[in-house]
């Protein structure tokens, strides 16, 4: 009697043990799933009208910002944003700081080296802002002249190849513009979407716009590149999203037009 006593217990106290360790199982996986469920987009909000934040306001807004809540609504994730520098967010990506950079960050093939790139999702260009009294009246007017530029932007980096042109870099694009308002600067190489919205915007000031030429290119939201499983699930829910009209219609309220119908599914950088 007594060892059929002790073999139930014993046979009980396995059998907790066995669930325990199940339970055990179980919670980590629950904290696996709860964690992949939150993506950490990384951003740098003073890139009006793609993301920004009104005066008064920490609210995130811009074409960027919306599209990046779809997303997340469509791959079933919780958000979280993080406002960090732009030339910070592919270091950022690479040590797991933030998952996504959505800050109208251009496809170009060293930035391929580092990140996994969704499809394009954004048609751009270069142009250089002056004010309307300026010598500037063209790009061959830019020789020897004071830039200002985003630092770790495309934007900067045709500055640099401009015979004579002294580049002052700053940490945002609205930095660069103030620069120029003040006179700092002669002018500033920044994105044609950017250009335009801002000079509509700040009629006050009398800029005018000089577009860049051959210069189109193509926004994505990047990645780190390991993490495939992202790419896909943002690219499925982009491809959506284009099927469907919804890009089409974040994109009609920044911008007041239709997306652009030739934007290329694959793009593979300059």
């Amino acid at each position: 009697m007594k060892a059929n006593v002790k073999k139930l217990i014993c046979t009980g106290l396995l059998a907790l043990g066995v669930v325990a360790l199940l339970g055990g199982c179980g919670s980590q996986g629950g904290d696996q799933v709860q964690k992949g469920s939150v993506l950490k987009i990384g951003t740098n909000a003073t890139f009006v009208p793609f993301e920004f934040k009104q005066e008064g306001s920490e609210e995130l807004q811009g074409f960027d910002i919306d599209v990046a809540k779809e997303i997340a609504k469509r791959t079933g994730k919780t958000i979280e944003f993080k406002n960090v520098p732009f030339d910070a967010l592919v270091p950022a990506l690479d040590n797991g700081e933030i998952d996504l950079a959505a800050s109208g960050m251009t496809i170009t093939k060293a930035r391929m080296e580092k990140v996994g790139f969704s499809m394009p999702y954004y048609e751009s260009g270069m142009a250089v802002v002056v004010k309307e009294s300026s010598v500037i009246k063209s790009l061959d007017d830019l020789t020897g002249k004071t830039i200002a530029v985003q630092m770790g932007t495309t934007g900067a980096d045709l500055a640099n190849k401009i015979n004579g042109a002294i580049v002052k870099n700053f940490d945002h694009t609205s930095d660069a513009l103030l620069e120029l308002q003040n006179g700092g600067v002669e002018g500033a190489l920044i994105d044609l979407p950017v250009a335009q919205y801002y000079v509509a915007k700040h009629s006050d000031q009398h800029l005018t716009i000089i577009a860049y030429p051959n210069t189109k290119e193509y926004f994505g939201l990047a990645m780190n590149k390991k993490n495939k499983d992202l790419v896909d699930s943002v690219n499925k829910a982009l491809t959506e999203m284009k099927q469907d009209g919804t890009l089409n219609k974040i994109y009609q309220t920044w911008f007041k037009t239709d997306m652009p119908k030739d934007i290329p599914v694959t793009y593979e950088g300059k």
